[in-house]
């Protein structure tokens, strides 16, 4: 698909309500095949966030507010009036600009894991993706091998500790399905990969947070090492109408690591 003369890979099943699924940083459409076949019954929407995936690089510079863009001019390609929006961690800082520039397009909202709090001007990462800039030929070429032998890491999971992704985003990275495990790795090598982490960093928008008017659910693992449980509380008390659900003993992926739980929360805020 085009947007903004711009090629977006999208997947498009069903018929029925729409839900958009939005993926964090060194992520695909893919990590949301475990709520995908369950939602069958809706509309479902997933894409590659540009730079990411089988979406090449924006034309401008990766940010929070170009991705809120490219989710409206989604929901206009395919004339969506009105969607819930799904977003993980950087999906959903870009999901939650979208309901504030565009409160019509979105009926529901469900924040996993989203950054936008804690990881603004964040000293620590900011001079990790200094440093990351500074030797991203080094990075680059880092991650294009590791990414290379993904499936290999999937099928040992004594290996996924010596990468550090899995290990760190996952409470367990021993429990996540392998092809979950090497769609991570794969994805280390995506050219957004650098943009993308900056863009979490660099993009305020917490006093906006108060003009999100849908419901919304927000969703974390009580053991996140990526983005904080404690801005879940935040999250709440910024956004009028939201709620939170923390899930015990999971890391920064709930969707994957505890799909049950994740997927009836959903359904049951769905259906409310």
């Amino acid at each position: 698909m085009i947007l903004d003369g711009q090629p977006v890979n999208v997947i498009e099943r069903g018929a029925g309500p729409p839900l958009v699924f939005v993926h964090g940083l060194i992520e695909r459409w893919t990590h949301w095949l475990e709520q995908l076949p369950a939602f069958a019954g809706h509309r479902v929407i997933a894409m590659d966030l540009p730079g990411f995936g089988n979406s090449p690089m924006p034309k401008e510079r990766i940010s929070i507010p170009l991705y809120a863009r490219m989710l409206e001019k989604l929901l206009e390609r395919l004339e969506i009036s009105a969607a819930v929006l799904v977003g993980h961690s950087m999906g959903g800082f870009a999901s939650a600009q979208l309901a504030i520039n565009c409160p019509q397009l979105v009926d529901r909202l469900v924040l996993v894991c989203p950054a936008g709090l804690s990881t603004y001007a964040n000293r620590r990462d900011l001079r990790l993706v200094a440093q990351m800039r500074r030797f991203k030929r080094i990075v680059n070429a880092y991650h294009t091998q590791v990414s290379a032998h993904a499936e290999l890491f999937a099928r040992h999971p004594r290996l996924r500790l010596l990468e550090p992704t899995t290990h760190i985003v996952a409470r367990h990275s021993d429990r996540l399905p392998a092809p979950f495990v090497a769609e991570l790795v794969r994805a280390l090598g995506a050219p957004g990969y650098i943009e993308g982490m900056e863009a979490n960093f660099n993009y305020d928008y917490r006093d906006r947070l108060k003009e999100i008017a849908c419901p919304t659910l927000i969703v974390w693992g009580e053991r996140d090492r990526v983005v904080t449980a404690k801005d879940a509380d935040v999250y709440e008390q910024l956004i009028p109408n939201a709620r939170k659900v923390i899930l015990k003993d999971t890391g920064h992926l709930p969707m994957i690591e505890r799909p049950a739980a994740f997927n009836a929360l959903l359904e049951e805020f769905l259906s409310e």
